[in-house]
Parts: structure tokens; sequence; C-alpha cells
């Protein structure tokens, strides 16, 4: 065992995600087995190239193809249509719809918690941990993928929003200075540190936590950040399995800023 004093948690930089039993608990005091249960449907509301990408990579890891993506035209505004708003309030994406099989249907409208959701919804795949009491690598895991789904997304929004989503008297030089800065002096050393000793951001075996922490550095790339060999290596290594292929086969027709004369810029809210 050693500590990784970047976090102040000790893990075995060995240790290798376990195939859990496949049981999931569905309420207090009932479980049933997955195996024998019909799975849930999955429909993805995605955007090519925004954080829906990284859910949309989660469930190609789980799933395949089964499961229902419908492109959200952020850019015509299709988020505030009022059959959108009753499923996410937020008006964004990602939005997951989950159909259970007796219809009780949920939407969930954070990517972090989809990616988590999915990775314990199908512990056959090996994506996480097992959520046993006190394991310190599960509480690594979630550390990650949470560190990735907060903290650092949310210096690339305030890059991403500054930069090329506000009304050019909104956006704000020092608060673009501000966060690149950070990722640069604070978020990127932290992420190298890692990615130096093991090939994954929470050791030698992909977890759902580099769905996030990949897709987070695949859209810092693109803002000019994570340049180092170390963060291509990374990408290079993760962008080789089926899932992000097809998660990202769309992402060509992403645009960073939005049509100049949308009417979207007055109805943004940051």
């Amino acid at each position: 065992m050693q500590a990784n004093a970047a976090h102040g948690v000790v893990c075995d930089p060995h240790y290798q995600v376990p195939r859990a039993r496949s049981a999931l608990p569905l309420d207090a005091g009932r479980v049933i087995d997955v195996q024998s249960m019909e799975t849930p449907r999955f429909k993805l509301y995605h955007y090519p190239g925004t954080r829906s990408a990284r859910v949309k990579w989660m469930l190609h890891e789980v799933l395949d193809d089964d499961f229902e993506v419908e492109i959200v035209p952020v850019y015509e505004g299709k988020q505030y249509e009022p059959e959108y708003l009753e499923k996410n309030p937020n008006h964004c994406v990602p939005t997951l719809e989950v159909i259970m099989p007796d219809g009780r249907v949920v939407h969930m409208l954070e990517s972090g918690a989809m990616v988590t959701f999915l990775a314990d919804a199908f512990p056959e795949k090996g994506l996480a941990p097992p959520p046993h009491p006190f394991s310190l690598e599960r509480a690594e895991y979630l550390q990650m993928l949470y560190f990735g789904a907060s903290w650092m997304d949310m210096m690339l929004w305030q890059i991403r929003v500054h930069e090329h989503l506000l009304r050019d008297d909104e956006k704000d030089p020092r608060t673009i200075r501000r966060y690149r800065d950070k990722l640069v002096n604070e978020v990127e050393p932290q992420l190298r540190k890692r990615l130096e000793r093991h090939p994954f951001i929470c050791g030698d075996a992909f977890t759902a936590a580099d769905c996030v922490i990949g897709h987070n550095v695949a859209w810092a790339r693109g803002y000019g950040l994570c340049q180092d060999e170390v963060f291509r290596g990374y990408l290079s290594r993760v962008s080789k399995r089926p899932a992000f292929v097809k998660a990202f086969a769309d992402a060509r027709s992403f645009q960073p800023k939005p049509p100049d004369d949308t009417e979207l810029l007055e109805r943004f809210t940051g």
C-alpha cells in the first residue's frame, strides 16, 4: 500500500476492479438478482461534444447500443420548449430517462450522477469498485469521478461560457484568465501525477471515473489546456475503447460558438 499525498487517501497502486456479485438493491430489505430481472430502458437526451457525450460513452460501456438517443438541437433553443423543460428544468443536456419495467420513470439531470448510477447498476461490467463500507478504493474512485464532474468541470465551463456563449458585453476576461490559470497550476499537476504512475485515473484499471476525466481532458485540450504528452497518451488509451469511438462519432458536428444571429444569447443564464 502507498499513500497518495495529493488526495490524502491510501490506495493500492496495483488494485484491479473486482467483479462484483450480480445483485442490485432496489429498496430496503429487498434484493433482486440482476441477471433474472428485466433491465430498465434508457433514453439519453444528447447534444454532440457536450457533457452528454460522457454519459453516452458510459451507456455504450454498459449497454453497447441498447439504448435510445434523442438529439436536442440546443442552438435552436429546443431545450427551452415546455415539453423538454418538464424533463429538465435546467434547460440543458444531458437528461437521462430511466424507464423501469413497471412503467416508473425518472429523469436524471447530473452527468456525474448518471455515470455513477450506470456503473453501479451494471456491476458485472467491472467499471467501479463495489460500494462496500469503508472501501478506500471506492473512496478514491468517487473522489476522482466527482473531482472531474464538479471542480474541473466548473473551471472548463467558466472558460467556455466567457469565451463562447455569453454576449460580448457580459464576457469577463478576468474570469477566463483566473480559471485558465487554476487549471494549469492546480488541476493539471494533480492529474499529471496520477497519469505518470498509472495508465488510468484511478490506477491500472479503466473505471467509470475515466469517462468523466477523459471527457474533461478532451474538452480542455480543445481550449489549449492539458497539452502535455502525458495527457495525449491518456486520451490515446481511452479513445481506443469501442464505447469511446461510438460516443464521440458525432463530435465533429459540435460547434463551440452559437450562430451570431441566434436569439439564445438573450435567454442564456449561464
